[in-house]
């Protein structure tokens, strides 16, 4: 069987913790990268972690979403650190997302749709008229318009995406069973047929090894 591929989301600013997530996770089960968001990246000590981790897939989640000049510019100076993905935000535009990847060298830049936290109520309120599959489509389109290296979307327009976007799925709004936390649109890990599955709190709350094990357990 070939690994199942998954992102732990480092989501805390202390580094006692990430070290034990980071040690706990160890497995020949699956294959694992740790992302990092804003919360880690902006901390006092977060930037130097990431600059001193050695032989790890590291994901940086910083959805950069800005002019092109500051978008080039902060990938720039984000290359000492030798990040593996990095995202950015496809609603930054089809000008922005070229030119990144352009200066983007060996780091793979991921595109995030639509985050899986929204439906398509919220879409409403903030003044989108599409649905949210209908604006991932669209997301996707221009991911696959600028060379993108991976797109990030939830598990419910995967299959959509796939028909669009033919390179890396990485996804976000994974549970272990059936416990969901803040998502509004997630699924059980089983049920998710992208490339990376993203998974949280499901991992680093409580014991970490048998969260891993059960994790296993359901993937196979």
């Amino acid at each position: 069987m070939k690994k199942p591929k998954i992102f732990i989301a480092c989501d805390t600013t202390n580094l006692t913790k990430i070290k034990n997530i980071i040690k706990q996770s160890q497995s020949d089960k699956f294959k694992i990268g740790y992302k990092f968001g804003l919360e880690f990246m902006n901390s006092n000590k977060g930037r130097n972690f990431v600059s001193k981790l050695k032989n790890k897939i590291i994901f940086v989640d910083l959805k950069l979403n800005d002019t092109v000049n500051t978008m080039m510019s902060a990938v720039k100076a984000l290359k000492d650190l030798k990040i593996n993905y990095l995202t950015v935000h496809i609603s930054s535009g089809l000008a922005a997302l070229k030119a990144v990847k352009k200066v983007a060298g060996s780091t793979k830049i991921v595109g995030v749709t639509t985050l899986t936290s929204l439906n398509n109520k919220d879409l409403k309120l903030i003044g989108y008229n599409k649905s949210v599959k209908s604006l991932v489509a669209h997301q996707a389109s221009l991911a696959k318009q600028s060379g993108l290296d991976a797109l990030v979307c939830s598990p419910y327009e995967v299959n959509a995406v796939r028909k669009i976007f033919k390179k890396e799925i990485i996804t976000p709004g994974v549970q272990i069973g059936k416990r969901n936390y803040d998502q509004k649109r997630s699924m059980e890990a089983k049920k998710v047929k992208s490339d990376w599955l993203v998974i949280g709190r499901a991992i680093t709350r409580g014991n970490i090894k048998r969260n891993i094990q059960k994790l296993f357990q359901e993937l196979k």
